[in-house]
């Protein structure tokens, strides 16, 4: 008998290549927002605590003084009393937000996609037409005889002892709506993430972190209504910070509450980088079919059609009403008009809108570029996300802390009351890298197609809508503009109004800083990324996927 023949042993497969590496070139596209932030964040940053230590500035000489300013400042009773009073001015935008926002959004959502697209344009139109300075010109109108409706309540700004708590009330009126609006376009993501639960409750750390960081630099309201007054009874941080540098030329106090006011925003940033990157956060776009209804695992897609309608629609009119209230004063001040001329005109519109877009441009192109490396690429693999800490205190940081250096350095190189002093000094956005990050980072571990299809594709609508949010919140800056603009012919049209506040020259008019074209081209382009976009994106953590993951 023939043996039987052995068989021929199969060679075992060559071990799997690793695909091509992109992370040198993940870390070529961080760099454009490594230097922008070394240059317009750190270095101002440095110079701001340099200031701190001396004294001087553009009336006299600077020289060292060491801590002094500090005990200067921590001494006395007027910073203490600007920063209760400026934390005082977050709560109630603070109890908006993390509460009435994933309320009205769980309400929405349980109603149905109808109901929650309605929500979200309806209240779209809040954040179009958010102006603090046409605001406050509003609002001014109460002091008058014929004031109208609840603007009244603005006499009570006059007293001492009234003016903080009518402020507080005049804030969380005109912050109202917008809040609503942001607080849903974040929560209703959370919903739809598989874990609901827990990423409601991630999102709602960062949205209460953000709200205490935005209100800490709190400005052009205070300013326009009270300029901090009566006996600085509602003097905030930055108002405080502003006396000090360009009212009393005393940059080393100045200073000094800037690297104060620093210091809190830099620990609020860095807990919130530290929280989404621990909780392994991340965002992604669900497939267009996911939007005819309600997404599977969110609430809405669980609850019965009746009973979700009807509570989502008395939930929206709820908040409706209460914003059109919140908002009479506002709107009855565009109603009303004013002095056109009293706020700039065209030539205002042009310093307005042409620097914000720009820097807007700029800075979330350069945020942008640095997500695509970080979240996309993954140069550090898992651990990639950490690479947002060091831009992390800087995350809430707005022109308003870095404001003296910022501009010392344009007085310097003699650009001071020039059009291209107008241009926000930061050439970076970092909640803008923050967010896109995250999302790129979802959109990389979902992807089953090419980096360009999976991830860059999908993540640039969000980069969009990133550029006309800053847009909006540049255009509304009252401080920096304020600051470098000394000429009638630069002032933008937020400045010009806040110099006719209380002025003799007529009344402002309240909707000049939104004028009806910009609202319009805003308002649908929000629209539209709310319905088509904003309305897609999931948010998870711990790894946890939304319902659908198909690209």
């Amino acid at each position: 008998m023939n043996s039987p023949i052995p068989p021929t042993p199969v060679p075992a497969p060559p071990a799997a290549r690793p695909a091509p590496s992109y992370r040198a070139l993940g870390w070529l596209l961080a760099v454009p927002a490594l230097l922008g932030t070394l240059i317009t964040l750190v270095l101002p940053t440095v110079q701001t605590i340099v200031l701190s230590l001396h004294s001087g500035g553009v009336l006299q000489p600077s020289r060292f003084v060491g801590l002094d300013n500090y005990g200067k400042v921590l001494g006395g009773e007027e910073f203490w009393r600007a920063l209760g009073f400026t934390l005082s001015l977050t709560v109630g935008p603070l109890l908006v937000a993390v509460v009435v926002g994933p309320l009205l959004a769980l309400a929405l959502d349980r109603g149905g996609a109808p109901l929650r697209r309605a929500g979200l344009a309806v209240l779209s139109l809040a954040i179009v037409t958010f102006s603090p300075i046409g605001v406050a010109a509003a609002w001014l109108r109460g002091t008058s005889p014929d004031g109208p409706g609840i603007a009244t309540l603005a006499e009570g700004l006059r007293d001492p002892a009234t003016a903080p708590g009518t402020l507080r009330l005049v804030v969380v009126a005109a912050t109202f709506g917008v809040v609503c609006a942001l607080a849903l376009t974040a929560f209703l993501p959370a919903l739809r993430g598989g874990t609901a639960g827990r990423a409601t409750a991630v999102v709602a750390v960062l949205v209460a972190l953000a709200t205490v960081a935005v209100g800490a630099q709190a400005f052009t309201i205070g300013m326009a209504l009270t300029r901090g007054g009566p006996e600085r009874a509602t003097q905030t941080l930055a108002g405080l910070q502003y006396d000090y540098a360009f009212r009393m030329a005393q940059f080393g106090p100045g200073a000094a509450v800037a690297a104060l006011t620093g210091v809190l925003l830099g620990v609020l940033g860095i807990v919130a980088v530290v929280v989404a990157v621990a909780a392994r956060l991340r965002v992604t776009v669900l497939p267009k079919r996911a939007r005819g209804g309600a997404f599977p695992d969110s609430p809405g897609g669980r609850a019965g059609a009746g009973g979700g309608v009807v509570g989502g629609v008395v939930a929206l009119v709820l908040v409706v009403v209460v914003g059109v209230v919140c908002a009479w004063p506002w709107i009855a001040g565009v109603l009303a008009g004013g002095d056109g001329a009293a706020s700039g005109g065209l030539r205002a519109q042009v310093n307005t809108w042409v620097p914000a877009v720009a820097g807007a441009l700029v800075s979330v192109g350069v945020a942008y570029l640095a997500a695509l490396g970080i979240g996309g690429l993954r140069p550090l693999g898992a651990r990639s996300e950490w690479l947002l800490l060091p831009f992390a205190p800087w995350l809430f940081v707005g022109t308003g802390p870095l404001g003296v250096a910022d501009w010392q350095n344009m007085r310097n190189l003699r650009l001071v009351d020039t059009f291209f002093a107008l241009f926000p000094p930061l050439l970076v956005s970092v909640p803008a890298l923050l967010v896109l990050t995250l999302l790129c980072k979802g959109l990389a571990e979902r992807n089953d197609r090419d980096f360009f299809g999976g991830v860059l594709l999908p993540s640039l609508p969000m980069a969009g809508v990133l550029a006309g949010a800053v847009t909006l919140v540049n255009a509304q800056d009252v401080l920096w503009p304020l600051l470098v603009a000394q000429s009638p012919e630069l002032f933008t049209v937020p400045v010009a109004q806040m110099g006719r506040l209380g002025g003799l020259h007529g009344v402002p008019d309240a909707g000049a800083s939104t004028p009806l074209l910009v609202v319009a081209v805003a308002l649908a382009a929000v629209v539209a990324a709310q319905l088509r976009y904003l309305d897609r994106l999931a948010v998870s953590v711990n790894g946890s996927r939304p319902a659908r993951t198909s690209p």
